[in-house]
């Protein structure tokens, strides 16, 4: 049933009030649907349920809902990736009346009177409608997988790590091989959810890796660095997953994995230029971009942006070394944050500092060229905003992110 004039309105006005209370009424929807509903605990990643990143995202979520409820068309990429999310952790219809009656009991805990019975209304009918449409998407793309002869043959399901070698110091690449049948998907750069029980939770935790090698159909290979241990700092959660992976998975170990899900996809129907521009554990990604282009094509000319805190930390260093000296279709630029001396002995990088693109102008304004951007959310907004700086169109430029909002 579509809103009412009058409930559109009342939505509209409670963008204020939920920019004020919004942390409150996610906090205690979160506690509220633990308590009463804790088989889905598995469902959300609990690292960022304690740093308090969680509830800031949906907090956001729904004020930017409220906000932009006479506009939605504003909140479709948003909407599109996090639809993605969803199916990639296997959320099901029946999943939505229950987050929807915690959500609008906690907005009546949080708002009391202001919360009347027709403002009660007005926002069940505005969820419902945002339900609908997500469970419409999602369906889409299980049914996309269904009837995929390759992605579909992906499936969650368990696979054995057939490889496990170090890409630096804390980071570690992971080879796994389906334990049915050897069919592993071959046409999508993409990323994959893993789920692994973590004993301290009691409860399996899902995250989301991106590959790390083309797609070539003989094995996925991811690469996750470890995060180190928090100290006590709640905002920096230790990370859990990435933890046990370095630690206790060992070839011959079982992984389960998910079909491929997100919109950070390398067009591979192109043969204009791209340019690869990451920060940090945004290369994971971009490595697999670049080793699907030079496999796919020795013409099409890509650029491999890159910046990181030093060499020690510098990930697939001498592999990409490789690659640009194998194909003169690929070339790369590197920026060192911090410089030691035998970093600067053994020139590993290209400049000094934060990354700045106005540096390299000849090396990312290729003609026609699509630019994908992944890294921590403010690396990622400042390289778009420089892009745009140098006259990017924004339809040009690609991002990773899942959550709300859109850096364009």
């Amino acid at each position: 049933m579509a809103m009412s004039p009058r409930q559109t309105e009342i939505i509209k006005s409670s963008a204020g009030v939920l920019s004020e209370h919004g942390m409150t009424v996610v906090t205690r929807f979160y506690r509220r649907l633990f308590e009463r509903h804790p088989e889905l605990r598995s469902l959300f990643n609990h690292a960022n349920q304690r740093s308090g990143g969680q509830s800031e995202a949906l907090a956001h979520a729904v004020w930017a809902y409220a906000s932009n409820i006479d506009n939605l068309a504003a909140l479709a990429p948003a909407v599109r990736r996090i639809s993605q999310k969803h199916a990639s952790l296997g959320v099901q219809p029946e999943h939505y009346p229950i987050v929807g009656k915690h959500l609008l009991a906690a907005m009546s805990e949080t708002l009391g009177d202001a919360f009347d019975e027709e403002t009660h209304d007005a926002w069940a009918a505005s969820y419902q409608q945002l339900a609908d449409f997500m469970i419409g998407a999602e369906r889409e793309l299980y049914d996309q997988r269904a009837t995929h002869p390759v992605a579909g043959s992906v499936g969650a399901a368990s696979r054995s790590c057939a490889r496990l070698t170090k890409a630096r110091r804390f980071h570690r690449s992971i080879s796994c091989q389906r334990t049915a049948r050897n069919f592993l998907p071959s046409i999508r750069t993409s990323s994959f959810m893993i789920k692994h029980y973590v004993g301290d939770l009691s409860l399996e935790q899902p995250r989301q890796y991106s590959l790390s090698d083309a797609p070539h159909g003989k094995w996925l290979r991811i690469s996750v660095k470890r995060e180190a241990t928090d100290n006590g700092d709640i905002t920096k959660p230790a990370g859990q997953i990435s933890n046990l992976l370095h630690d206790e998975l060992h070839v011959g170990g079982h992984v389960e994995v998910s079909a491929p899900y997100g919109d950070f996809v390398l067009d591979r129907t192109k043969r204009t230029p791209v340019v690869l521009v990451s920060g940090g554990v945004g290369l994971t990604p971009m490595i697999s971009m670049l080793a699907t282009i030079v496999t796919d094509s020795a013409t099409r000319r890509v650029s491999f942006v890159h910046a990181c805190r030093n060499r020690r930390v510098h990930a697939f260093r001498e592999w990409l070394d490789d690659v640009v000296a194998d194909h003169p279709n690929a070339t790369k630029v590197t920026f060192y944050e911090e410089v030691d001396p035998n970093d600067v002995l053994d020139r590993d990088f290209d400049f000094t500092g934060r990354l700045d693109l106005a540096k390299i102008r000849e090396a990312v304004l290729l003609r026609d060229a699509d630019y994908y951007v992944c890294g921590p959310m403010p690396f990622m907004r400042a390289q778009v905003d420089a892009l745009k700086a140098l006259h990017i169109d924004v339809s040009r430029i690609h991002t990773e992110i899942f959550g709300v909002g859109d850096l364009r």
